[in-house]
């Protein structure tokens, strides 16, 4: 099983047109991908690689077919119609303000 393969993507957020996913590899963070779904039928995303994550330069237009087909239906990367921003990032963090009462 190749390592595209074995990533599991977490969905942590949805609105009627984006969504955020996380691809965990091992159990630990290794992409982050954010989807915008434009009026016009065409997707724009950004992926961010985390940098140890095992995943290289060569890998990444695999991972984008990958993306592709999972979260991208109606819209294909061979044909157009989706543009991705690919980030190399050191660390990821997620922050999350606390409520105030």
């Amino acid at each position: 099983m190749s390592q595209i393969d074995r990533v599991r993507w977490k969905r942590t957020l949805r609105t009627p047109s984006s969504e955020r996913l996380l691809g965990l590899l091992d159990g630990r963070d290794a992409v982050a991908v954010d989807l915008h779904f434009l009026a016009d039928g065409t997707a724009a995303g950004t992926v961010t690689v985390v940098e140890g994550s095992g995943f290289n330069r060569e890998m990444v237009p695999a991972l984008l077919e990958r993306i592709d087909d999972d979260f991208l239906p109606g819209v294909d990367l061979d044909e157009g119609g989706v543009t991705f921003t690919v980030v190399w990032a050191v660390g990821a963090e997620t922050f999350e303000s606390a409520r105030r009462d």
